[in-house]
């Protein structure tokens, strides 16, 4: 496993589902925090996590969120993801777009990142990973 960068514990607050004649859909409402050696601070309102599974495929997720707190250096700043999934057989493998305003953590936004999802109580931790060069 590569070298964590940011890990974020996701409290999940609602959700709501469909399911069609070709797939469902789950929308999933959360907040949380992180505090890690990169980055303290929490999600602001708004975090949504979308999961979908068409015609018997892979069920694949897509969730977007805004975290503020401070950087490493202590200085404010935010950082936005959208974190993209797919489940492999029992585990989900996500791929971060990551955007910050934190000079510190500029290096995120174009790092070669990977996440992994593991299950909490009342919710996930997200961790993302650079693998060692």
């Amino acid at each position: 496993m590569g070298k964590l960068v940011l890990s974020i514990e996701v409290d999940i607050d609602e959700s709501y589902s469909v399911t069609g004649g070709n797939g469902s859909a789950t929308m999933i409402r959360f907040h949380g925090k992180s505090n890690c050696e990169n980055f303290q601070g929490e999600i602001l309102p708004g975090g949504v996590d979308t999961q979908k599974q068409i015609g018997g495929g892979a069920r694949t997720l897509s969730a977007r969120y805004i975290l503020e707190g401070t950087d490493y250096k202590g200085n404010k700043c935010h950082i936005f993801i959208e974190n993209n999934g797919t489940m492999e057989g029992m585990e989900m493998k996500t791929k971060p777009t990551i955007l910050t305003d934190s000079t510190h953590l500029k290096w995120m936004e174009t790092a070669d990142l990977y996440g992994t999802i593991t299950m909490r109580a009342g919710g996930v931790l997200i961790s993302f990973y650079q693998d060692k060069e």
